[in-house]
């Protein structure tokens, strides 16, 4: 039963970080990164298709991306669903591929986002220590109703915490990561 506590608690922290990591991608660094229109959705033949599903996506030079779609009718809709995604990015057709161009991010540009990323960070570290709070809350009502002993409680909540400095680690270190990528000229 303990196991399964700590388990189902590695899983969340897994997810969290995989989230965290989705978060990171879609703050941009100045280069061109295909990942930012992952969000995007066109409507295709009326129904709302990812862009990546109906359009090849590539990055010819360090901070252009260009889409070429599958099929050339949609070119407008997925312009036009880029515009309205809020990314601040501004497509540019030439009639059969939507170029994009990712403009060179300014020093205080760059502070800014670095600080996203910190306070994306800790709220993501905020979301591992509530798993490693729920998770020992689950083990203390385990040895209220004397189903484990106390001394299994203490060994399990280290374990835990383990698992929660473990995870902590990750995400100190991926947002260390973007921010010298954001940091890089």
């Amino acid at each position: 039963m303990p196991e399964m506590i700590i388990l189902m608690g590695e899983d969340r922290m897994h997810k969290t970080i995989e989230a965290f990591k989705r978060e990171l991608a879609l703050i941009r660094s100045g280069r061109a990164n295909p990942t930012v229109l992952n969000n995007v959705n066109v409507s295709y033949y009326g129904a709302m298709t990812p862009l990546n599903q109906i359009a090849q996506i590539s990055v010819p030079e360090a901070q252009i991306l260009v889409i070429k779609p599958f099929d050339k009718y949609a070119l407008k809709d997925i312009e036009k669903a880029i515009q309205l995604a809020d990314l601040n990015l501004v497509p540019q057709s030439d009639g059969t591929v939507i170029r994009i161009m990712f403009p060179s991010l300014t020093e205080q540009r760059r502070k800014d986002l670095v600080k996203e990323v910190k306070t994306t960070g800790e709220n993501n570290k905020i979301a591992i220590r509530n798993i490693r709070r729920d998770c020992v809350d689950q083990l203390k009502k385990l040895e209220k109703d004397s189903k484990i002993s106390e001394d299994d409680l203490k060994r399990r909540s280290e374990e835990v915490q383990k698992l929660t400095d473990k995870y902590i680690e990750k995400i100190d270190a991926l947002a260390k990561e973007k921010e010298s990528s954001i940091m890089e000229i």
